[in-house]
């Protein structure tokens, strides 16, 4: 429904409904979603599940993976730095392969990723530290080029697709950390069966492409050039992509897309030659940098201050927020870090549910927030004034939200702002923000913690050598 009549569509109650807050949000909820394809939602959810849940998964078995005398910020470093890389690099080329082909090459090198960690001895056995962290790199290039592809593709398929696959991201945090951590305590597995069951994960995103997701809106989108100079005597157009499908359609569309008129030529085609074709991506490259240059202060600039400042209180200044044991609920200090982490997921994953009832257009604010957020909580870490641990859990619950607004909300609003012909581009090159935001943090992160806690111990804290 378009948004204009949706806006304008009077709410009416439902015929023998009470009128009770249940039934009205329930009437609230049928609007909001109208219009919604059940399939779309479902795919592009599961897209963002699985394309996060193993980079969670790398980072909750970061200690099993290494072993005590490897920092685990070296797993954090290959599990965001490689897709930080792709993101910087693949949205100028990437338009050449089709959809379907980059499913495919995502699915082969996460589920060869995993496939390296499960089966390489552990660490206490002589196993390769390196040959691990070769699987987590791949896994990670994976994970990042299926950002900026599925992101792109929530360009024709609508903002409902855009919510799902927010929510699935916000899921897998929640998803991965707790898959984990249940099958190898409640259930007793190994690490080694943990991660070679996780290598089957991927296969969920095939079958959420090549059946779950309607296949329509992205074939609608491909151009239909008005001669075709691959055409054969005798069969029309519409034959053959009905024969040929979505990958052929796909790969005519990227040959045709360097097609160079010439007067000439009885179809007014001509081959291109080398030199055209260098003529053309150079072009598009230039093209592309400018597009970049638009979208660094509305949109990656805010998404890059967000993941600047929550992942460095994350990595570096929760790990110092601890109180003396009896103050609070746990036994351990050990167990402080799991908790903030659990309750900064949840908070991500309902702000990352959230642009079907709430938008956020000015995306400055939250940013600033956050990093409002990351000054409060070092200095309490350096001056001790907050009173209890059930104060920081409201902080930590407002940070995970606030961090998933600004990310699902800089992506809607690109949908609305960026002029349709550069919105596709404009969506996957955005990405590259919160992979470098994640790539600084980690740095501050290693300075933070030891800063923080040789002050603590300093001025009689020693709480952070408990851990």
């Amino acid at each position: 429904m378009p948004e204009s009549e949706r806006d304008s569509s009077p709410m009416l109650p439902l015929p023998g409904a009470p009128a009770s807050s249940w039934a009205r949000f329930y009437q609230r909820l049928q609007w909001t979603f109208s219009g919604a394809d059940p399939r779309v939602c479902v795919a592009f959810w599961l897209f963002g599940l699985i394309n996060n849940v193993l980079y969670v998964i790398i980072l909750s078995a970061a200690l099993d993976l290494v072993g005590p005398n490897v920092p685990k910020g070296v797993v954090l470093l290959a599990d965001v730095v490689p897709s930080f890389g792709t993101k910087l690099i693949a949205p100028y080329f990437i338009h050449v392969v089709p959809y379907s082909i980059r499913v495919l090459i995502f699915v082969a090198l996460s589920a060869t990723g995993m496939l390296l960690i499960a089966l390489t001895p552990a660490y206490n056995e002589g196993g390769s530290i390196s040959t691990k962290l070769a699987g987590v790199i791949l896994a990670s290039l994976s994970s990042g080029g299926g950002e900026l592809s599925f992101l792109g593709l929530t360009h024709y398929y609508g903002p409902f697709s855009l919510a799902a696959w927010g929510s699935g991201t916000g899921a897998a945090g929640l998803v991965g950390a707790g898959a984990y951590a249940f099958a190898t305590t409640s259930l007793g597995l190994s690490v080694k069966v943990t991660t070679l069951a996780s290598a089957c994960l991927p296969a969920i995103m095939l079958l959420s492409f090549f059946i779950v997701l309607p296949r329509g809106p992205l074939l609608r989108s491909l151009p239909r050039p008005q001669a075709d100079y691959h055409a054969v005597p005798g069969r029309d157009r519409e034959t053959e992509e009905n024969e040929d499908g979505q990958e052929g359609r796909e790969a005519r569309y990227h040959e045709n897309d360097s097609l160079l008129t010439s007067p000439t030529h009885p179809l007014g085609l001509r081959k291109p030659t080398h030199a055209d074709a260098t003529a053309l991506e150079w072009k598009r490259f230039k093209a592309n940098i400018r597009r970049v240059r638009s979208l660094f202060f509305p949109f990656m600039l805010p998404l890059l201050l967000v993941y600047i400042a929550e992942y460095t209180i994350n990595q570096g200044v929760s790990p110092t927020l601890l109180f003396p044991l009896k103050e609070t609920p746990f036994t351990h200090y050990r167990a402080f870090y799991p908790a903030y982490n659990a309750i900064y997921q949840v908070g991500v994953f309902i702000s990352r549910s959230s642009t079907p009832f709430l938008r956020v257009h000015n995306l400055y604010l939250p940013s600033f927030l956050q990093v409002i957020n990351l000054t409060l909580l070092t200095l309490h870490a350096l001056f001790n004034f907050i009173p209890n641990v059930y104060i920081i859990f409201v902080i930590i619950f407002w940070e995970g939200l606030l961090g998933g607004l600004v990310y699902v909300n800089t992506f809607a609003e690109i949908g609305e702002r960026v002029p349709k012909e550069d919105r596709e581009f404009s969506l996957g090159a955005t990405t590259v923000s919160d992979s470098a935001g994640i790539c600084i943090a980690g740095f501050l992160g290693m300075v933070f913690e030891v800063w923080l806690c040789g002050w603590q111990v300093r001025h009689g804290r020693d709480y952070c050598k408990k851990i």
